[in-house]
């Protein structure tokens, strides 16, 4: 039977594991996005519809925080440097907390 403190570990490394992969996967997006929005010239590409669908709501509340009519890439960009920027800091964030300790 799982104890309390099992229950507490399970969760920090359940944490440690799915929270800085979510920001590691938006910063991945969105750099695929600006990369194919560089290289595919056809706005109406299907490859630029998807990726501007999956990062919409990753430029969302970056957007809020900056001057109405920004230029897309440069939102898109800024939202790369937010979401690469919390990917680190989750990951020192665990690395603070501290994992198991053998023993």
């Amino acid at each position: 039977m799982a104890t309390v403190s099992d229950l507490g570990l399970r969760l920090m490394l359940l944490a440690n594991a799915v929270i800085p992969f979510v920001f590691f996967m938006a910063a991945i997006y969105l750099a695929l996005h600006i990369a194919f929005v560089r290289l595919v010239r056809n706005p109406a590409s299907p490859v630029v519809w998807f990726f501007g669908v999956v990062t919409g709501p990753l430029t969302r509340p970056v957007r809020g925080w900056l001057a109405p009519g920004s230029p897309e890439p440069r939102v898109r960009l800024l939202a790369l440097g937010v979401y690469v920027a919390l990917w680190l800091a989750t990951r020192a964030f665990f690395v603070w907390l501290g994992g198991p300790h053998p023993g």
